[in-house]
């Protein structure tokens, strides 16, 4: 290969995964990840770490964009027929505009034609599998890039339908969190170790290429996924379960030494970020905030409170959250007391809370979770009058941004693009 001259703007690689949350080793679960647990220890891990939305292409667009769903206008799925209002706000855009150098390899699930996003390359795979995705990702690095380089990597792992466990006993696992220990959610469970561990190989491939080529000191490494895991009560879903996301950055700027960070944090927040460091001037009225002085130890946090959202996955389900260290405040907008089946992977863990009786769990329009006492998100606690002021004081947040951000939900039901394929709420698989 031919070497490139070092710029004084770093590199940058993102790293991403389809519904893997935080199941990986660096937060404390036992998953096979052994490369992301090296990321984590030469980098800086994100606790708290956020996605603006518990869905694929809302998640996704509101990371590269660094506004909303309902801002930018992606308030569904891609290749059900929504796109962005405007994409000359991507980050690809501005990093191309800014002299880099922007290539992908695999997946990104924010338009039907990637062209339209803009990248100088993209990677002709078979498919957007480990298998395919990491040799095209390691080839874009072996072959020298005009530096400064943005790589966009993009696995399908850890998305369903699961490969079959490799020769593992589910009954020496731990089921996810909102979930019961039994036989058919461990059996799940094993199907999503494997797919984590497929996962955890092509990232180990792409950081390998990286220190081969000399090139780990220079490149920002952004290793994240798009939202929770895709299992009942997770994905979907605006409790921590459906919204906490990994996020490891390694890197120039601070991220290094094994730092670990606390404090709140959104996906928002890395277009800002990645703009601080490249040296190029943000779009103006970005919600997110650069995340070097909060890693340099010049601030103790970002965010008083972030918000996620809800409004297309399969089907019309249309939420909206406000989160604080200790609260959390969910609002339904659809009124509905049945469960929204479609907008659940289907799976043995669907089928065992169906069989069980899901349906009959109540759907309030509100929630209130106290997060010390109640991290699940079991207990709501709206109605309960040692709660009343934090009720009053979120709501009152929730509807100030949904005001100020322009929320299209405030003026009723939000149609879906002409064209758009959309489930009905009432299917029942």
């Amino acid at each position: 290969m031919t070497m490139q001259a070092p710029t004084s703007r770093p590199n940058i690689v993102y790293l991403h995964s389809h519904d893997t949350g935080r199941y990986v080793a660096p937060y404390g679960h036992a998953m096979p990840t052994p490369n992301i647990q090296r990321l984590a220890e030469q980098g800086t891990l994100f606790r708290r770490a956020f996605s603006a939305a518990p869905t694929c292409s809302p998640s996704r667009a509101a990371l590269f964009t660094g506004s909303h769903p309902h801002q930018n206008g992606m308030l569904g799925l891609t290749h059900r027929g929504f796109e962005l209002n405007d994409g000359t706000q991507h980050l690809v855009g501005l990093l191309g505009g800014a002299g880099y150098r922007t290539v992908l390899a695999g997946l990104q699930h924010i338009s039907t034609d990637v062209d339209r996003i803009g990248y100088d390359e993209v990677s002709t795979v078979q498919s957007h599998r480990v298998e395919h995705v990491a040799p095209a990702a390691v080839d874009f690095v072996d072959r020298g890039l005009s530096e400064p380089f943005f790589l966009d990597v993009g696995f399908f792992e850890t998305h369903r339908p699961f490969p079959a466990p490799d020769g593992e006993n589910p009954d020496f696992l731990a089921p996810p969190v909102p979930l019961p220990d039994t036989s058919e959610v461990r059996t799940d469970m094993a199907g999503y170790r494997r797919s984590v561990r497929t996962l955890d190989e092509g990232i180990g491939a792409v950081l390998d290429a990286l220190e081969a080529n000399g090139l780990s000191e220079r490149t920002l490494v952004i290793c994240t996924t798009d939202h929770g895991i895709a299992f009942p009560q997770m994905k979907c879903n605006l409790t921590d379960a459906g919204i906490g996301v990994m996020l490891i950055m390694r890197g120039p700027g601070g991220f290094t030494g094994g730092g670990v960070v606390d404090a709140m944090v959104s996906q928002i927040d890395l277009l800002p970020t990645v703009c601080d460091l490249a040296g190029i001037e943000p779009p103006v009225g970005l919600a997110g905030h650069p995340l070097g002085p909060l890693v340099r130890g010049e601030t103790d946090g970002v965010h008083d409170e972030i918000f996620a959202e809800v409004s297309y996955h399969a089907a019309y389900e249309p939420q909206r959250c406000v989160r604080t260290d200790r609260w959390k405040y969910i609002r339904r907008f659809d009124h509905r007391a049945s469960r929204v089946y479609p907008n659940c992977d289907a799976g043995p863990s669907k089928a065992l809370l169906e069989k069980e009786g899901w349906d009959q769990q109540p759907r309030p329009d509100e929630m209130l979770y106290d997060l010390v006492f109640d991290p699940n998100e079991t207990n709501n606690v709206i109605d309960e009058p040692y709660a009343a002021a934090q009720a009053t004081d979120l709501r009152a947040r929730l509807d100030r941004w949904m005001q100020d951000t322009a929320d299209p939900l405030l003026h009723g039901p939000v149609p879906a693009p002409a064209g758009a394929k959309i489930d009905s709420a009432d299917k029942t698989t």
